[in-house]
């Protein structure tokens, strides 16, 4: 398995002098925009994204054996060949996506028509040996090619020795790649990908361990790990409630400023963001934490779909939810463990009690003084994300488990256990039967 990850480096003392350069790069994506659109016949019986890179640049740049159809050399003078082809293939990705676009408009045509593309805030590739150069015997330092002084000439900037540090502790033995120019409010940053190969575990279902994650919107999260045979290792809680009293106060201070016609709060809004953005990397680094310490084979998640209109009291709660945010930390951390991460059917995974006695009831329809709490139909009282937790495991097992047997097998164990028929009401107690109807079948 491929991961690409990537870390800005800042670029110190420069602030305006990038700006031609991205604008030249900008106009030239915008003139081979239009040179794919009036060659997009020619272009669409291509094949190869090489080939048709290399059609296009027959048609804009003139050689000793070809002459040029489109004036490109003389509108850009000595614009860089890297540069150019980086340029002609953000051009044909944007005409391939306009035309996917208006075709799927043209058979369900709802909203206005796709426009035609335009080059936007994109920024130009830094190209090794073309484009980019690092000193030699200065970490701290690199050469970069640039439009300066209406040409394209070498400068040498300098590098933020913090990231540069970090880079060589923490991805030397990652592949690095060309870096791009980047521009975040008024700094300049170099974003340089990195690529490395990973191997995940091929563990069979039987002999897995499990971390079971029930990510809740009034605790951060509620971990169970699980084996096969439904034994119960350990349980986890995550309460970070400084946090979120923090996140609710800053809320309440938009929500005041909003009273007072004050709508425009970009201060107030970006320490909501630091503080969501902190509740996600604590989380994910707690479920990674679990994970490693009982050298977990899965990481397993609910698939919670968060689109759609939201009416209720909690809407602007369910919209900070960073739910999604966790999970993508959790899967690039828990692949370069060489672990693998998987989603279940959400539905019900709270509502059916994991013993299998039904609908529960939470909060003041229970009659009990925390919505955290449930009862169950036989009167039990237990905590409802711990409960949804082995419920979660439970469905990660039940699917993976009849996957792995013959359909025959799986015939029988149907008949004999219908609950799995239906993932969707699959409890913990589901999974306990239908360990013990195989254990049945294999004596």
């Amino acid at each position: 398995m491929d991961i690409f990850s990537t870390y800005s480096v800042k670029i110190k003392h420069y602030n305006h002098i990038f700006k031609d350069t991205v604008k030249v790069y900008r106009e030239a994506v915008d003139f081979l925009i239009d040179v794919c659109l009036e060659n997009g016949e020619e272009l669409s019986s291509i094949d190869s994204s090489l080939n048709k890179q290399r059609f296009i640049e027959t048609l804009c740049h003139t050689t000793k054996n070809n002459k040029a159809i489109y004036d490109f050399d003389n509108k850009f003078y000595k614009f860089p060949s890297y540069l150019r082809r980086g340029a002609i293939s953000e051009a044909i990705g944007k005409v391939n996506s306009y035309k996917s676009n208006l075709n799927n408009w043209k058979v369900n045509p709802v909203g206005k028509e796709p426009s035609v593309p335009r080059a936007g805030y994109i920024f130009p590739c830094m190209y090794r040996t073309d484009m980019y150069k690092a000193v030699i015997g200065d970490n701290y330092k690199a050469r970069i090619k640039v439009r300066t002084r209406n040409t394209w000439d070498w400068i040498e900037v300098d590098l933020r020795k913090s990231d540069i540090d970090y880079i060589n502790r923490h991805c030397k033995l990652r592949k690095k790649c060309a870096p791009t120019l980047q521009k975040r409010g008024k700094a300049w940053y170099l974003d340089f990908p990195f690529e490395e190969k990973v191997k995940l575990n091929d563990t069979h279902i039987q002999e897995q361990t499990i971390v079971a994650v029930d990510l809740g919107i009034n605790s951060a999260a509620t971990v169970s790990v699980m084996l096969a045979d439904g034994a119960i290792l350990d349980r986890r809680f995550l309460n970070l409630s400084k946090e979120q009293d923090c996140l609710k106060h800053s809320v309440n201070r938009i929500k005041k400023a909003q009273q007072n016609r004050c709508y425009r709060t970009p201060r107030l809004w970006a320490r909501v963001k630091r503080i969501n953005k902190d509740i996600s990397i604590k989380t994910a680094q707690f479920i990674i934490d679990v994970a490693v310490l009982y050298n977990a084979d899965t990481i397993v998640f609910e698939h919670l779909d968060k689109f759609g209109k939201k009416r209720d009291s909690k809407k602007q709660k369910l919209h900070m939810w960073k739910c999604k945010e966790v999970q993508a930390i959790v899967a690039n951390k828990a692949h370069r463990l060489s672990m693998r991460v998987s989603t279940i059917n959400a539905w019900g995974t709270s509502k059916l009690a994991f013993d299998g006695s039904g609908y529960v009831l939470r909060g003041l329809d229970a009659d009990l003084p925390t919505y955290s709490l449930c009862k169950f139909n036989n009167g039990k009282i237990y905590n409802c994300d711990l409960s949804a937790s082995y419920n979660i495991g439970a469905r990660y097992f039940i699917r993976e488990i009849l996957k792995s047997v013959p359909v025959k097998v799986r015939f029988e164990l149907e008949a004999k256990v219908p609950q799995i028929t239906k993932r969707s009401t699959c409890t913990f107690s589901t999974l306990i039967n239908l360990n013990t109807e195989l254990q049945d079948l294999n004596a």
